[in-house]
């Protein structure tokens, strides 16, 4: 900032700390000096913290239309083109995005951060938040200014003027991605990543901010679609027989098995300051399994793995809408979207994850134009 000038005796400009320094005159008074060294060290912008290697951080992708509401410009690109969008975007570049369906998840990883920074503060092992968007580079600035405006701290963008985010996911070593498009999604875990399609609920119902709570489905997110598919070619019946048959047989992984170990991780760095009960992350296996026909496999499973939910609800093939609304998760992945639009009207904020048997016919050809800025 420019530093206020006033005259001096001799008209010689002198700065206002000089002068409250010197009283005016003379040697310094030290503790006049400290006073305006304090001042005006308040005025001066905070220093943010430095953003994690990628190779050392837990990465979530997040698309410009997860965390921020676009369904307006959207609507310009889809019946005026192009151009009419980015001089949209570039007229109201100073108009801050309200908040997308992704944004309170966001927030909760920053605040999960804060608190990691205050117990490791030379620690690397972080949430490093990636903005992902297809957006032109020339319409970025109205991201960078509601990013700002929200004080969110996401430093690292990948406009990709078009282009497929797949290479760039890749090259951040990403954790997650979370996007509105099912086409970037579906592409993402063909290729490994865990990716899902997140949904803005029906009704807002208020999520904690002191604590991130991320609730899993089992069969075809953090396990692989094998019982499923059991299900679908001989039925429940079959289905209990094979699960009790196989009890002490772990499961093979399924998309999001890698994000819940990457949770687990950093929850163990609060278990190791004495701090479990305290823990700013919250775990929840929510399944239509059965508990007492096909639940050990699913929990002897996450054992083999060296890993654990903080709770697990075995539904029985309930709905998972009324549970959920009283967990009020941040964020809760299926693959299956009768149990996402479950979620969604009992006001939970639910990801579709297109993977396993489930998937097979829902893939229906798109549009011919591509939306963009996801």
């Amino acid at each position: 900032m420019d530093t206020a000038i006033v005259g001096g005796a001799e008209g010689r400009p002198r700065d206002a700390a000089s002068q409250v320094a010197n009283g005016g005159g003379g040697q310094p008074k030290p503790a006049a000096w400290e006073e305006a060294k304090a001042f005006y060290d308040n005025l001066s912008p905070k220093k943010k913290p430095k953003s994690p290697k990628p190779q050392n951080a837990i990465t979530i992708a997040v698309s410009s239309r997860a965390l921020f509401r676009m369904e307006e410009e959207q609507k310009i690109y889809n019946e005026q083109g192009v151009e009419a969008y980015v001089k949209y975007q570039l007229d109201h570049e100073n108009e801050a995005f309200l908040p997308g369906a992704a944004f309170p998840f966001v927030k909760a990883l920053e605040a999960v951060n804060t608190q990691l920074r205050t117990l490791y503060p030379d620690s690397e092992e972080l949430f490093d938040i990636v903005l992902m968007t297809n957006h032109h580079a020339q319409v970025g600035v109205r991201l960078i200014n509601s990013i700002n405006h929200y004080n969110l701290f996401i430093e690292r963008f990948c406009m990709t003027g078009g282009n497929s985010p797949i290479d760039y996911l890749k090259a951040y070593h990403t954790n997650l991605y979370l996007s509105s498009d099912c086409e970037k999604v579906t592409d993402a875990i063909e290729e490994g990543i865990a990716a899902a399609t997140i949904f803005s609920p029906n009704r807002d119902v208020q999520v904690s901010e002191d604590q991130l709570r991320v609730a899993f489905d089992g069969d075809a997110v953090l396990f692989s679609d094998e019982s499923e598919q059991i299900v679908k070619a001989h039925g429940l019946d079959k289905f209990f027989e094979h699960e009790q048959t196989y009890e002490n047989k772990p499961l093979a992984q399924g998309p999001l098995k890698g994000f819940l170990e990457a949770l687990g991780k950093l929850q163990k760095k609060f278990y190791s300051k004495g701090l479990r009960l305290e823990c700013p992350i919250r775990t929840y296996l929510v399944t239509a399994r059965s508990a007492a026909s096909s639940g050990a496999r699913a929990l002897k499973t996450l054992r083999s793995w060296g890993l654990e939910t903080d709770e697990a609800l075995f539904l029985a093939g309930a709905p998972k809408g009324p549970l959920l609304e009283k967990i009020r998760p941040h964020i809760f992945f299926d693959d299956q979207m009768f149990h996402v639009e479950g979620a969604k009207e009992m006001g939970t904020i639910a990801a579709h994850v297109p993977y396993g048997v489930a998937q097979k016919q829902r893939r229906a050809a798109q549009g011919t134009k591509a939306p963009i800025n996801k």
